[in-house]
């Protein structure tokens, strides 16, 4: 009869702990979902493109979890059979909302909780806007799970050298003569065990640290200026087209000039009523010296406000924040314009940001999947659509048919390469 080791079920403990740790770890953070996934459309407390997601469960069918997934995974699957979504997107104006066929349920149930946890807390109460982000729950778990696997592993070559130690122990006892054991930094299996570890974890790092070159999501820089979104395009309502014009007829949606700043800002002199500004670090910022900082740049005097002279003004060094590499082509025009893509779909909750930071990764993963989920403006009757889709008979001839009920942009080409790089 052989008898059992007891490093085997060690061993065996270890493997089952890290196992179960790993499932642990990874599990998907509701907030980061939340934020990924719903935060360009959704507020838990207010309407954006789409309702408010407060109490959503006591809402139509959403107390079943099961129509939640469907309506995830396939929104207009699920509207086409109950009348409550119906009724929905007739109120946002016939706005349907994307489709999310790679969340699972847990992920589903994790945003749920999310929103849930945080309707229970409140709305905010105003105040200095919350520090930058720092990383993110699923990163610092991904460090600790690393920490503790480089732990146990040290703990399971400590006790097979126990044991090693224990078995020749016993050798001699029984005055089995058995060779000295191979030092543990001269032990090949070690030594090769240990390269390999390194060599994964190094080729992990490195590809991963690769492909975020240049990725600079939560980007907030320190503008020479202190301006507002949520001053200028949430509570006053002026359109992102009056200062981002371009953005609907180019590729690029531009700065604006300190001469548009100046149409309202000749008149606007101070800043009195608004609510009370912070910068990212918490400090109040005083509007009215910020006006005055422009009229630095625009070469204006309040005093003298009929004297001025326009072309004497100078830009203002705004730092860029979304930036995409040389290699990428994206057009705003063809988004904001033919694509009826909304501002917040990409820039986050821009009416609710002061200082503006980049919200989205912004990576092809990113992009490539909102391609295969968004619908195109598709020419579906003779009246409405982009008359530019009209090319594109076979598709009219299956939606006609009733083989295809939508067309997404995947459907004419948005995930070849040559659309994008060049």
């Amino acid at each position: 009869m052989i008898p059992r080791n007891p490093i085997n079920r060690k061993f065996a403990l270890i493997v089952f702990g890290l196992t179960f740790f790993s499932f642990s770890v990874s599990a998907q953070n509701g907030q980061q979902l939340f934020s990924t996934n719903c935060a360009s459309c959704h507020n838990v407390f207010k309407q954006l493109i789409g309702p408010a997601l407060a109490n959503f469960e006591s809402r139509g069918p959403w107390a079943d979890h099961n129509n939640l997934y469907e309506w995830v995974h396939n929104s207009d699957a699920f509207a086409a059979k109950n009348a409550y979504t119906k009724d929905l997107k007739a109120t946002f104006s016939g706005t349907a909302m994307n489709h999310f066929p790679d969340l699972t349920p847990k992920d589903i149930d994790a945003i749920a909780d999310y929103i849930n946890k945080t309707a229970a807390a409140g709305p905010s109460n105003g105040g200095p806007n919350p520090p930058p982000p720092g990383p993110t729950t699923e990163n610092k778990n991904w460090v600790i799970f690393g920490v503790i696997s480089l732990i146990m592993a040290i703990i399971a070559l400590i006790l097979m050298q126990v044991n090693s130690n224990l078995k020749k122990l016993s050798d001699d006892h029984e005055g089995i003569l058995r060779p000295d054991p191979v030092a543990f930094y001269k032990n090949k299996v070690y030594i090769a065990l240990i390269t390999i570890i390194l060599f994964i974890l190094a080729g992990f790092y490195l590809t991963k640290a690769g492909i975020g070159l240049g990725r600079q999501q939560a980007y907030e820089p320190k503008q020479p200026i202190y301006y507002s979104h949520k001053v200028h395009a949430g509570i006053n309502q002026i359109s992102c087209l009056y200062c981002h014009g371009n953005a609907w007829e180019s590729r690029h949606a531009a700065i604006p000039s300190v001469n548009v700043c100046m149409n309202c800002h000749k008149t606007i002199q101070s800043y009195e009523k608004g609510p009370t500004l912070y910068d990212a670090d918490g400090n109040q910022v005083n509007g009215t010296d910020q006006i005055h900082i422009l009229y630095k740049y625009a070469g204006f005097d309040p005093a003298n406000s009929t004297k001025w002279n326009p072309s004497m003004a100078k830009p203002v060094e705004w730092i860029k924040i979304h930036n995409l590499p040389d290699y990428v082509f994206f057009s705003h025009a063809q988004h904001v314009r033919a694509g009826k893509v909304q501002c917040q779909t990409c820039h986050g909750s821009i009416t609710e940001m002061d200082e503006v930071k980049q919200f989205a990764g912004l990576n092809m993963g990113w992009c490539v999947n909102c391609h295969r989920t968004t619908k195109v403006n598709f020419n579906y009757t003779d009246s409405t659509g982009n008359k530019f889709y009209s090319i594109y008979e076979k598709f009219h001839n299956d939606f006609k048919e009733g083989k295809m009920d939508s067309i997404t942009v995947k459907d004419i080409g948005g995930v070849e390469c040559q659309k994008c790089h060049y």
